[in-house]
């Protein structure tokens, strides 16, 4: 994300603001920028009397800016880290006083998560014109997460396969932090220059690579039924790995991607994969199951996966092992 390496060259060149408000959806960023201005603007010897780190949850307004008027001790600067500073939505715009007229010797940092202030407010007008930084860290989508695990492996030497990376994000969603924990365990084991692949990611993470919704998905896409009964018969004797929720989920979204496919006027491989926001890379999987499954028959298939949703959710039926739920489910997909 370039306007984070930008970030972190002006704190590596010590062009340092006042205020930083990192805010947004998504806390990696949030997390990774706080933690490197807490570790690089200080020494380790002037971190202790200059580095100050507290919780919105426990303080208000007045006592951050008591703590940032303060003077540093035989240093330049002092750091004040506020975390989870979203706790303090209701009198954070109190802070308008204060950005007007920061102490110029205070690096102040507010950890605003999972949500973003409204920028038409005083506040965020105040930082942007008085030489503060105001960075947003937005959600990745699903099909975007795929590129930014390759990225952030290049970066430390290593490369991924797609279907390697399809495993982590089908597993691990979109939380990029959760992502880099898995990302760095692998990089501590794989040697440098190595290519990430299935059998790397069931060797050091768990993930069967054989075994998976994304292997389920691709079967049932291209109707291989014996595949597809392999897969769920080993879903159902490891049921705390393969929740059937998580299945569902994923399906109904593979499905309901599908009749949007058929819906489209341009099958390109481009337009595709931009419209269904997904890697250009499964697009192919798309087309096949376009063959197998018309349009009528996309639509009923999605009408059956609410029902087993429902049914894995003990509504309306008597409960079933998680066996039979997915037997039930590949029998009414198929």
């Amino acid at each position: 994300m370039e306007e984070v390496r930008e970030l972190i060259r002006s704190i590596e060149q010590r062009q340092l603001a006042p205020v930083y408000l990192l805010m947004g959806e998504e806390p990696y960023y949030i997390d990774r920028i706080s933690e490197y201005i807490g570790s690089h603007v200080l020494t380790e010897a002037e971190r202790g009397f200059n580095q100050a780190v507290l919780y919105g949850k426990d303080v208000g307004v007045d006592d951050i800016v008591a703590q940032a008027k303060r003077f540093p001790m035989m240093s330049e600067y002092q750091v004040l880290i506020i975390r989870e500073a979203q706790h303090l939505s209701r009198t954070i715009e109190q802070l308008v006083s204060y950005v007007e007229n920061p102490q110029p010797s205070t690096v102040l940092v507010l950890c605003y998560k999972y949500k973003t202030l409204d920028k038409r407010k005083k506040l965020v007008k105040a930082l942007k014109a008085n030489g503060c930084v105001v960075f947003e860290s937005k959600k990745l989508y699903e099909n975007q997460v795929a590129d930014w695990i390759r990225k952030v492996l290049l970066g430390s030497g290593f490369k991924i396969s797609h279907k390697a990376s399809a495993l982590l994000v089908e597993y691990l969603g979109t939380d990029l932090s959760k992502i880099a924990n898995e990302l760095d365990k692998l990089k501590i084991v794989l040697p440098e220059g190595s290519e990430i692949g299935p059998q790397d990611i069931e060797d050091h993470i768990g993930i069967s690579k054989d075994y998976n919704n994304f292997e389920l998905k691709k079967a049932i896409a291209s109707r291989d039924i014996s595949k597809a009964t392999r897969i769920i018969k080993y879903f159902g004797e490891n049921p705390k790995d393969n929740p059937f929720v998580l299945t569902i989920s994923l399906l109904h979204t593979f499905f309901a991607q599908l009749l949007q496919y058929h819906g489209l006027d341009d099958h390109s491989p481009r337009n595709v994969a931009s419209a269904l926001r997904i890697n250009p890379y499964f697009v192919s999987e798309y087309q096949t199951a376009a063959r197998h499954y018309p349009m009528k028959r996309v639509s009923a298939i999605i009408g059956v996966l609410r029902e087993m949703d429902l049914k894995g959710k003990g509504v309306g039926s008597t409960s079933l092992s998680h066996q039979d739920l997915l037997r039930e489910l590949l029998y009414k997909i198929a």
